[in-house]
C-alpha cells in the first residue's frame, strides 16, 4: 500500500514532512510517494537511510497556499503537490493522502477529484480528542459543514462509530450529541432532531453531551457529532486554551528557584503529559467519507506527526473504514 504525502504544501517547508515519511519507512515498513518538487525532494532524501523500493518522488510544480481560494486553486493548479497526491488515490496509485496544506482546498480537491462514498451526504473532518485514560474521543464534524441538517449528523454519528472502532479499537463505541445540557430535552432544533434519529439506530447512543464530557472529565463517551460551526469553535479553543496553559507554566516556573527544581523532579511526568495531549500522537483530522483516506493535517506538523498519519492511512485502508462506512449508511438508509 503507498500513501501519499504534500509535501510542499505546510508552512515549514518539505524537510520535517520528509523526515516523517522516512520515519514511516522505516518504522512501520509503508511505503510512500513524496509528491512535490524533484530537486528539492531528491536532495533531502540524500540524508536519509532507507529501503528505496518503498519510496517514491512525484514531480509537481506548483503550490496551493494558506491564503489561496479553495476551488479556485484546485482548479487552476492542477500541477499543485496536493492535487497531485489526490490524482495519485483517484487512479488507485496510493490508498490515501496526507497534507498539511489548506483545509479548504484539500476538501475541494477530495470531493472534485475522489467523490464522496455512496450514501454519504456531507463528508465530516473528525478530530481525536486526548482523554484523562484511554483511546482518544472523536469529535465530528470540526469544520467541513458549517450549515447542517439532522440527517448529516446522524451520518456523521454512524462513520465516527466505525472509524472509533476500527481505529482506535473501540468494540462498541458509546455516541454522544454536543448539546448545552444532558437531559434529553436540552438543546436547538438541530440537535433535537438529531437525536430523534440516532435514539432509533442500532448504535450505543447515550444522549447529549456537554463541553466539558470531551476531555475524559465528565460522562464516558467515545463519539460526539455537532455542525461544523460549533465543532471548529471548540476545536480552535481547545488548541488555544491548551497553548496558554503550558505558556503560563512554563512562565510561572522560570520566575522561582523552587518553581524550577520542582519542574525538574517532574520532568518526566510533564513529557508524559505533553505527549499526551500532543495532536502529532494521531497524525491529524480525517475527513470522512470520500472514496479515499484523507489525513488533513496541521500547516506546522512535525515529523512525528507525518509518521503517525501515514500509519492511520495504512490502518484505514487494511481495516476497510470506507466499506464499512457505505455499507452502514446505505444499511440505515438516512
Amino acid at each position: 500500500m503507498w500513501v501519499a504525502v504534500d509535501t510542499m504544501s505546510g508552512d515549514l517547508g518539505p524537510a520535517g514532512l520528509v523526515e516523517g515519511s522516512i520515519d514511516a519507512i522505516n518504522q512501520f515498513g509503508t511505503s510512500v510517494v513524496l509528491v512535490g518538487r524533484e530537486d528539492i525532494l531528491g536532495e533531502l532524501i540524500l540524508g536519509y537511510t532507507f529501503d528505496s523500493d518503498k519510496l517514491k518522488i512525484i514531480h509537481a510544480e506548483e503550490v496551493i497556499g494558506m491564503e489561496d481560494s479553495p476551488s479556485i486553486a484546485v482548479k487552476t493548479k492542477e500541477n499543485s503537490s496536493l492535487v497531485t497526491a489526490i490524482k495519485l488515490v483517484a487512479e488507485g496509485e496510493c490508498v490515501g493522502i496526507f497534507s498539511p496544506g489548506n483545509t479548504g482546498a484539500t476538501m475541494a480537491a477530495a470531493l472534485m477529484y475522489l467523490g464522496r462514498i455512496q450514501g454519504v451526504d456531507r463528508p465530516p473532518i473528525a478530530v481525536p480528542f486526548p482523554q484523562e485514560k484511554g483511546p482518544p474521543l472523536l469529535l465530528l464534524d470540526a469544520g467541513a459543514n458549517v450549515d447542517c441538517k439532522p440527517e448529516y449528523l446522524a451520518q456523521f454519528a454512524i462513520m465516527g462509530e466505525i472509524y472509533s472502532r476500527e481505529i482506535f479499537g473501540i468494540s462498541s463505541p458509546k455516541i454522544g450529541i454536543l448539546s448545552n445540557g444532558e437531559e434529553d430535552k436540552k438543546g436547538n432544533a438541530l440537535s433535537l432532531k438529531t437525536f430523534a434519529i440516532l435514539k432509533k439506530l442500532p448504535i450505543k447512543f447515550i444522549g447529549n453531551v456537554e463541553g466539558r464530557d470531551l476531555y475524559g472529565s465528565g460522562r464516558d463517551v467515545d463519539v460526539v457529532v455537532c455542525d461544523g460551526f460549533i465543532g471548529n469553535i471548540v476545536l480552535k479553543a481547545t488548541e488555544g486554551l491548551a497553548k496558554s496553559i503550558f505558556h503560563i507554566l512554563k512562565d510561572n516556573i522560570a520566575e522561582s528557584n523552587i518553581a524550577k527544581t520542582g519542574a525538574l523532579l517532574l520532568k518526566p511526568t510533564l513529557k508524559a503529559m505533553k505527549k499526551r495531549l500532543d495532536y502529532a500522537e494521531y497524525g491529524g483530522a480525517v475527513l470522512l467519507g470520500v472514496n479515499g483516506t484523507c489525513i488533513i493535517g496541521h500547516g506546522s506538523s512535525s515529523a512525528l506527526a507525518v509518521k503517525n498519519a501515514i500509519k492511520v492511512v495504512v490502518e484505514c485502508a487494511r481495516n476497510d473504514v470506507n466499506v464499512r462506512i457505505s455499507e452502514n449508511i446505505l444499511k440505515y438508509k438516512i
